[in-house]
């Protein structure tokens, strides 16, 4: 039986109270029918609660921030070679990753909506804002289905789905920054989701979204003018629903013990490329995680988690006749030819007492073979060159509502060499953010 939203918020306010006042609400609400003539006693707000703007029958909206900033130095002075994530630390000094005002909440027994809208400064000082998600989904869709529509992250993999405060590091993991793109592979599409019926945790995922834009970095994005596989961005409109971007994933979850948490999955995503004509792009992943919490642990504490995330791309570019640079105009022909790069990240997490978790990521990147238009062009593509790193990092939570966190990493690049990064992070929360997906 669906509870009625009126006694979830009175609910919800029991928690500012002391054990004897809460129970004898309890009392009250278990004996007397609600009556809008008639409404609970006001309580005092606390941090724990969400931030109820406006409420009108089932409907309610609730308000949480999340803010980000970093500070630190990296041995380069162009940050943002080493930094490819579009919410990494990008200067030395600090850099405000971005302040997340969350919008959440019922709008009826049938749907629910979701907004993140996302203020920064670029290094350039300049403001800016953005769209991560802002969707409405169902409630009560028959046969374990649920329908998303708007704009939101495609399921692929673990850490796609994820904002960056959900991050256990600073910055995004190498793989899925080259192949997803500083904002992660997201759109304006439609998402169908299935439960299955079996005895742990099984889900299905199918979606299609717009493939175009700087949120489709391996797909039909203009790269803001810039060279992508060696060819300009041809611009293309849809004709077919063939022009679209689809993904798909299926995750299953299962409880190894009473203290061990098995969860895994596989993906894709299918669509066109910005190199026109038959320009294609296949991007194929698993991921894995596990975690070790004890039956005696205080607020999850001590734990142990391990993730990790495998990626191949085929990126298909079509032919072209590209301008040789400081040639005095030559012209040369890239045939079509089928690019094919991988990737993985792996991370420990080893939360060792109350409030502090130490972690270890190691990230790895290269292409299969050098491509036919490097060798056409004479120069190597420095988005395809072998990239790894290593990233130790120590968080303190003073409370759920605030984190510090500090990490170093080191990077080697055949275009750069060695390099090297501190960071400082600190966050804080304002309101009750929703629990995230195991």
């Amino acid at each position: 039986m669906r509870t009625p939203i009126h006694l979830l918020l009175v609910a919800a306010g029991l928690a500012a109270l002391n054990p004897t006042e809460a129970s004898g609400l309890t009392t009250d609400v278990a004996t007397q029918a609600p009556s809008a003539a008639t409404p609970p006693p006001p309580t005092e707000w606390a941090p724990t609660q969400p931030l109820t703007l406006a409420r009108a029958g089932k409907s309610y909206l609730n308000l949480s921030l999340i803010g980000d900033v970093a500070a630190g130095a990296a041995s380069r002075a162009d940050t943002g070679t080493l930094q490819m994530g579009g919410h990494d630390p990008a200067q030395r000094g600090f850099t405000i990753q971005g302040l997340e005002a969350v919008f959440e909440g019922a709008v009826d027994n049938y749907f629910r909506g979701m907004a993140n809208i996302v203020y920064g400064l670029n290094t350039e000082g300049e403001s800016y804002f953005e769209l991560e998600e802002a969707y409405l989904e169902t409630l009560s869709l028959p046969h374990n289905l649920q329908l998303r529509v708007g704009q939101y992250l495609s399921e692929f993999g673990r850490i796609n789905t994820q904002h960056p405060h959900s991050w256990d590091f600073v910055d995004a993991p190498l793989v899925t920054a080259r192949f997803f793109g500083p904002d992660g592979l997201r759109n304006p599409g439609a998402r169908l989701s299935w439960f299955a019926p079996t005895p742990f945790y099984s889900e299905f995922f199918l979606g299609v979204q717009n493939s175009h834009g700087e949120t489709a970095h391996s797909f039909r994005s203009d790269h803001e003018g810039e060279r992508y596989a060696g060819r300009p961005a041809v611009e293309t409109d849809v004709h077919h629903i063939q022009d679209m971007l689809y993904t798909a994933r299926y995750s299953a979850s299962l409880d190894l013990s009473d203290e061990q948490t098995l969860f895994g999955g596989i993906s894709g995503a299918w669509g066109p490329n910005g190199t026109g004509g038959n320009g294609h792009t296949q991007i194929y992943g698993a991921d894995i995680f596990w975690k070790w919490k004890p039956a005696t642990h205080h607020k999850g504490f001590p734990f142990v988690s391990v993730q990790a995330e495998a990626l191949v791309r085929n990126y298909r570019a079509a032919a072209a006749d590209v301008e040789i640079e400081d040639s005095g105009g030559t012209l040369a022909s890239l045939p079509t030819e089928s690019l094919w790069d991988w990737g993985a990240y792996a991370q420990v997490s080893y939360g060792f007492r109350t409030g502090w978790v130490a972690s270890l990521r190691a990230d790895y990147t290269e292409p299969f073979s050098r491509a036919d238009y490097e060798d056409i062009l004479g120069e190597r593509d420095p988005d395809r060159l072998r990239r790894w790193r290593i990233s130790p990092a120590l968080t303190w939570y003073p409370s759920e509502f605030s984190r510090i966190r500090l990490q170093y990493n080191y990077d080697h690049s055949t275009s750069f060499g060695h390099a090297h990064g501190v960071w400082l992070q600190i966050e804080f929360l304002l309101g009750n953010h929703g629990a995230h997906k195991f």
